[in-house]
């Protein structure tokens, strides 16, 4: 099993907004061979950001891999940068492959 995380630092007061469009958005994981479920996840909040996570669990790194130079990516990742003023830089990529 893999896991793959992107960490977003999200502006203050942009939380809902941020939900909003992943809530919205079309991930066309549902038919991508190895995707096995997805979460999004809200973390704690400082005085600049409120950290969130994208959390996927896919059945092998290569299939992650696969979907990253897929056409369904692309489509999934298509107005990634439309929302000004809500992402404070670009995400953060973290990879696990599971040992126990």
């Amino acid at each position: 099993m893999f896991i793959a995380m992107n960490r977003f630092k999200i502006a203050l007061g942009r939380e809902n907004e941020f939900i909003e469009i992943w809530r919205n958005r079309e991930s066309h994981l549902d038919d991508v061979p190895g995707f096995k479920e997805f979460h999004l996840l809200q973390g704690s909040s400082n005085e600049e950001y409120t950290l969130f996570a994208s959390h996927s669990i896919w059945e092998t790194p290569e299939a992650f891999a696969a979907w990253t130079h897929s056409e369904a990516f692309r489509k999934a990742h298509a107005n990634a940068g439309s929302a000004k003023g809500i992402y404070l830089g670009h995400p953060q990529f973290e990879g696990f492959n599971t040992v126990l």
